[in-house]
């Protein structure tokens, strides 16, 4: 078999299992963050948590499929090694971005949450004053 087929097939393997790792972790994990960023509404944290996974797949395996190609040719062992180290990598930091990116919506969103609660007094005044009269 040629040695670009194999370095191709390890490339493939690994990179659509760190894929998945990645977005079972973020899925779970995720999961309870969104849960509190969506005022404890179970079903919608489920859905936003599905959804954004699905988003998640579909990014990342199409940047796998994309970034498959190679124009070199591979002559030995090492080079198998170099293809995959340097393919890999590139992999690895895509889906480094992709969570940090979720990470960063997701916070911002709870964010915005917190401003909101807060817009309203803790306690409901004890009384008015009147306005002014002549102003």
């Amino acid at each position: 078999m040629d040695r670009t087929v194999i370095a191709y097939v390890i490339y493939l393997l690994v990179s659509i299992g760190l894929t998945v790792w990645v977005a079972r972790t973020l899925s779970r994990n995720g999961r309870i963050f969104l849960s509190d960023v969506l005022h404890g509404n179970e079903q919608l944290a489920d859905a936003v948590n599905h959804l954004l996974v699905v988003g998640f797949y579909l990014v990342n395996l199409g940047f796998v499929a994309l970034y498959l190609h190679t124009s070199d040719t591979i002559e030995d062992t090492r080079g198998i090694f170099e293809a995959l180290s340097s393919k890999l990598g590139v992999v690895l930091l895509v889906l480094g971005v992709m969570h940090l990116g979720n990470v960063y919506v997701l916070n911002r969103i709870r964010r915005r949450g917190i401003m909101e609660k807060e817009q309203f007094p803790p306690v409901p005044p004890q009384g008015w004053t009147a306005p002014a009269a002549g102003a």
